[in-house]
């Protein structure tokens, strides 16, 4: 015969059982202090700003763009953007030359000019005077706007001073805005901090 204390129901220890039990106001207040720290592991763990880092070594009118549009580009994105300048690619930042890139007729398998017409004088021009139009058909920006375009949006250009002094460039006619004074040991650690390394 079992006893009345077999027979009592078994209970459970409640998880709260001997702890205090908090206020509504208490636990509120602990709800925004994790929120808070939350927040901050959140920023802490939080990507920088990305970064593109361009080299442009080329001067000629449809070497001109690709760096551009890609800057703009990326500047509108939020990217962190410098372009290099060295070599030809300093008539780009020029104010009066920037004016002046022509266009190879010779070299490049996709222009509609064979290499034996494009040698002849004066092709240079026609090929340009081409590009220009078509540039102008199609509504497409000038290097002029696409550089101030991005200049407006923070993307900073570096003149390689070594090609400055070299070529003789007068400091005075690179746009406004344009960084000179930067040396290659200066692209090198952009490029080193740069999510993104382009040579064109």
């Amino acid at each position: 015969m079992s006893s009345d204390a077999d027979q009592a129901p078994e209970t459970t220890a409640s998880p709260t059982q001997g702890k205090e039990s908090l206020s509504r106001a208490e636990l509120e207040a602990r709800i925004d202090e994790l929120e808070d720290r939350l927040a901050d592991v959140e920023a802490e763990s939080d990507d920088s700003t990305p970064k593109m880092s361009i080299i442009a070594t080329k001067g000629t009118l449809d070497m001109a763009y690709p760096p551009l549009i890609l800057a703009s580009t990326a500047a509108a994105f939020g990217w962190e953007v410098t372009v290099f300048h060295t070599f030809w690619g300093l008539d780009i930042l020029h104010e009066k030359r920037s004016k002046n890139l022509k266009l190879s007729s010779v070299g490049n398998p996709n222009m509609p000019v064979p290499n034996a017409i494009g040698a002849l004088p004066g092709m240079d021009r026609v090929t340009t005077k081409m590009m220009e139009k078509q540039i102008r058909d199609n509504d497409t920006a000038t290097i002029e706007e696409l550089l101030e375009t991005s200049l407006d949006m923070g993307v900073e250009f570096q003149a390689c001073q070594m090609t400055i002094d070299l070529m003789d460039y007068d400091e005075d006619g690179f746009y406004d805005g344009v960084t000179t004074d930067v040396g290659a040991a200066t692209a090198i650690q952009d490029m080193a901090d740069a999510d993104i390394q382009l040579l064109i």
